[in-house]
C-alpha cells in the first residue's frame, strides 16, 4: 500500500505564497505521473499541474505563469509552489500519484487534501 500525505495549506492573503508538499511513502518500487487537483465548494475536482517521472510538466491555464509544480524522485516528494495567489484559487488542494508497487501492480493514489484559503 501507498500513502500520499499533503502539507503546507493555509489561509494567505490575494498576491501572497504557498508551498504545498506531498509525500509517498509505502512499498513503492516507482512513482510516475505525479499531478496536484483542487476542488472548490460546489465545483468539480480539476487538474491543476502535472509532473512526468522525468520532469515535464503541465498546468492549468488559470495557473500558468503563477504556480510551479517540482519533484524530488530521491525523496518521493513533489511540490507546488504557488505564487501571485487569487481569492479564486481557495480550494482544497489534492495530490495524485501513478505509483509502481514492489509487487509489480500499477495503481493509483490520492492524499486526503489541503485546504488553501485566499483572501481578498
Amino acid at each position: 500500500q501507498v500513502q500520499l500525505v499533503e502539507s503546507g495549506g493555509g489561509l494567505v492573503q490575494a498576491g501572497g505564497s504557498l508551498r504545498l508538499s506531498c509525500s509517498a511513502s509505502g512499498s513503492i518500487f516507482r512513482l510516475d505521473a505525479m499531478r496536484w487537483y483542487r476542488q472548490a465548494p460546489g465545483a468539480q475536482r480539476e487538474l491543476v499541474a502535472g509532473i512526468a517521472p522525468g520532469g515535464s510538466t503541465n498546468y492549468a491555464d488559470s495557473v500558468k505563469g503563477r504556480f510551479t509544480i517540482s519533484r524530488d524522485n530521491a525523496k518521493n516528494t513533489v511540490y507546488l509552489q504557488m505564487n501571485s495567489l487569487k481569492p479564486e484559487d481557495t480550494a482544497v488542494y489534492y495530490c495524485y500519484a501513478v505509483a509502481v508497487a514492489v509487487d509489480g501492480l500499477v495503481r493509483q493514489y490520492w492524499g486526503q487534501g489541503t485546504q488553501v484559503t485566499v483572501s481578498s
